[in-house]
């Protein structure tokens, strides 16, 4: 099963950068995920939750990332296995510069997925995979606009902020956004599935139509 493709993102490439090293962003951008720690030197452990057709289950696996070349990509290797099967694989992340400013990045991904997830076909896999990755490229987006640089005050605004500052966020940080609880994922995993197959169910529904009016046809 191959992942590949392209994303851009509004932020600037050392933001991306810190981003993809960092567990805790990684935690809450990978769907399903409910787990995730170092356990080395750029080597990370955890659990995903996962349900793809009939098939659900718990992932246990871990992700190192490798010929580290900053700011610029890595390759990575990843294992996971769990009730549903166990999936195996390698690839890599590129980031290019924009022209407005922001990241391009560039994601390909090799794997190979066996047990009783592998048979739930191959394009149930695929769309699973697309799913999966627009949704955790959209988590990846919620973390970066919560790192990136608050834009520069006018004299005005500055002036205003002064005189009268506001107050400072609870826990003295900036409120950083939560991973999307199970029930939300599968909402959102559901949603993006239904898009997937839209094409097929409506093509579906149009030869059972056929095939009605064919039999009735042949009946009157």
């Amino acid at each position: 099963m191959k992942i590949k493709g392209s994303h851009t993102l509004a932020v600037p490439r050392g933001v991306v950068w810190e981003a993809i090293l960092d567990p805790e962003v990684l935690s809450r951008t990978l769907p399903g995920c409910e787990d995730m720690a170092p356990v080395g030197d750029n080597r990370f452990r955890g659990k995903l939750k996962m349900k793809v057709g009939p098939v659900q289950g718990v992932f246990e696996g871990g992700v190192e990332l490798l010929d580290l070349d900053p700011p610029n990509g890595y390759s990575l290797k990843m294992d996971g296995k769990g009730a549903p099967g166990f999936v195996n694989g390698n690839g890599s992340l590129r980031l290019e510069d924009t022209d407005d400013g922001g990241t391009l990045l560039h994601y390909e991904i090799d794997a190979q997925v066996g047990g009783r997830i592998a048979a739930v076909g191959q394009r149930l896999l695929d769309s699973s995979a697309k799913v999966l990755t627009r949704q955790g490229l959209q988590g990846l987006e919620q973390q970066l606009a919560a790192r990136a640089p608050a834009p520069a005050e006018t004299a005005a605004d500055s002036a205003s902020t002064a005189e009268a500052p506001a107050p400072a966020p609870a826990g003295g940080s900036e409120a950083v956004p939560a991973a999307p609880s199970q029930a939300a994922f599968a909402g959102r995993f559901a949603a993006g599935m239904a898009r997937e197959f839209w094409p097929y169910l409506v093509g579906g529904g149009l030869v059972v139509l056929a095939a009605i009016a064919i039999s009735l046809r042949a009946c009157s």
